[in-house]
């Protein structure tokens, strides 16, 4: 790390003490293999993160897990509060404080290997039967403005959208990232070789930890420079390591 930015960090990491006098609340969602629920504890590689960043800059704010659509709105109208882990968008650029970022992602439609028709392009997955995604959130959403009609939004978790697909009740799903994919394919006991990643990605951004407005410009630097101490000395590399799987063919 550079001598000025060595100093910036430690500057941050002070300056940051004063912003931990206020508790904050700070919540997530169940989006494995990121944020999830293991055997009663939150897990996963941005909680992992979290934690660590906490570690450095000396807060112990308790996680909570929350549904996705209340997550969001806990972070959109109450004060002092931190979401993670979240797509940074255009659209939510100006609602949020951003630290990050934690990871890159892609999210790419899946189908059945023995499909009868495989699907690769994006003129034959518009026109496809029957895509199957969640109901609610940033999944959807995007689907839709991408011009899909033939969408069935009746999943209200992941694990749903598998199970849907290898009963036959779906041709297509779209959820998950690869790394998401591989974690609910060994959840399910999905033998490899059984989904086939259609070669479309349709989304590409990066995960970060989101701070209400009100949040204090210190806390959220401290956490800035905390997460940039993670990613020198290799210990981000080393939490997504433990999570990344390659998806399988």
């Amino acid at each position: 790390m550079k001598h000025s930015t060595l100093i910036a960090a430690l500057l941050c990491l002070l300056f940051g003490a004063l912003a931990r006098a206020e508790t904050y609340q700070l919540v997530t969602e169940e989006w494995a293999p990121y944020n999830y629920s293991e055997n009663g504890r939150i897990t996963g590689m941005a909680t992992d993160v979290v934690r660590a960043i906490m570690a450095l800059t000396g807060d112990d704010f308790e996680i909570i897990l929350r549904p996705s659509m209340r997550a969001t709105r806990t972070l959109r109208t109450q004060p002092r509060t931190i979401m993670f882990s979240m797509f940074r968008t255009p659209e939510r650029e100006l609602l949020y404080k951003w630290v990050g970022p934690i990871a890159e992602e892609s999210i790419y439609p899946y189908q059945l290997a023995t499909a009868v028709q495989p699907i690769n392009t994006l003129e034959q997955l518009l026109h496809a039967p029957r895509i199957t995604t969640r109901h609610a959130g940033l999944v959807p959403t995007m689907l839709q403005s991408l011009g899909f009609n033939n969408l069935d939004k009746s999943a209200t978790e992941s694990p749903q959208l598998y199970r849907m697909l290898l009963a036959g009740r779906t041709e297509i799903i779209i959820g998950d990232t690869d790394a998401g994919v591989a974690y609910y394919s060994r959840q399910l006991g999905i033998g490899p070789g059984t989904l086939r990643r259609i070669p479309i990605e349709l989304y590409r951004s990066s995960l970060y930890i989101a701070f209400s407005l009100d949040s204090d410009d210190a806390l959220v630097a401290t956490w800035a420079a905390a997460l940039e101490q993670l990613r020198t000395t290799g210990e981000l590399e080393r939490i997504q390591s433990r999570y990344r799987q390659p998806a399988r063919p």
